[in-house]
């Protein structure tokens, strides 16, 4: 390259780190001072929606786990709890919190808000496990016909498919997205799935089978005080 070159070739770098710093700032929530343990039953002024709670509201066993609806290990996670999940649904308080990876994940962000915009509608447990049931399915999509697929899901799911896609682009759900992944960054997250029982971290071996998940959540409902 000559030197004309070189600095037109500056000039762009410098522009796309500046937008790629702009974005970041734009996406990111001050979260400061917010406990991550506390179970958000109502919006507040960084996020409209609550947390998405499965199972009783105010137990004193909470899981949280903050995931990634295209990460595979998001994925296995998924096919271990699911079986238990009704199983302990009267116990423990599972939430679930959108940390999207999108620099390896580039369909995250859509599909998160795609469960967002299902439970706008009552369906947002639906269409949470139509995700990472059917992972495979979407995940190596193209913007193209993702979308498609997601709204095909909506279908499905009987929504009012309209305010659906209205409501996967609104600021309302980004707006979630943006505070849940603020929310597990300011507490050391940095992949997926991370998960937090009663605010301490969950070790992988703790949940890396149904029979462990089963073995955790009885041990944490004992110490507890709660029958299992």
């Amino acid at each position: 390259m000559d030197k004309r070159t070189w600095i037109i070739f500056g000039v762009a770098v410098i522009a796309i780190l500046a937008g790629l710093i702009a974005f970041s700032r734009q996406s990111s929530v001050n979260v400061d001072g917010v406990n991550h343990s506390t179970v958000r039953t109502t919006g507040d002024e960084n996020s409209t929606i609550a947390d998405q709670i499965f199972g009783k509201k105010d137990s004193k066993v909470t899981l949280i786990e903050y995931g990634d609806f295209q990460c595979p290990g998001c994925g296995t996670f998924h096919s271990n709890f699911a079986p238990v999940m009704d199983e302990y649904k009267d116990k423990i308080t599972f939430v679930f919190r959108n940390f999207p990876i999108t620099q390896i994940h580039p369909n995250a962000r859509v599909a998160a808000a795609s469960a967002e915009a299902a439970g706008l509608q009552g369906k947002y447990w639906e269409m949470w496990n139509i995700l990472y049931g059917k992972q495979n399915e979407w995940s190596s999509l193209g913007a193209n016909v993702r979308d498609a697929q997601f709204e095909k899901y909506a279908m499905q799911l009987g929504l009012d498919v309209t305010k659906f896609k209205e409501d996967v682009a609104s600021d309302k759900v980004a707006k979630k997205i943006n505070f849940d992944q603020s929310l597990g960054k300011n507490n050391g997250v940095t992949g997926t799935p991370s998960l937090f029982l009663n605010g301490a971290t969950l070790a992988t071996d703790k949940y890396s089978s149904t029979d462990t998940i089963r073995n955790t959540l009885d041990a944490a409902l004992k110490e507890a005080g709660i029958e299992k």
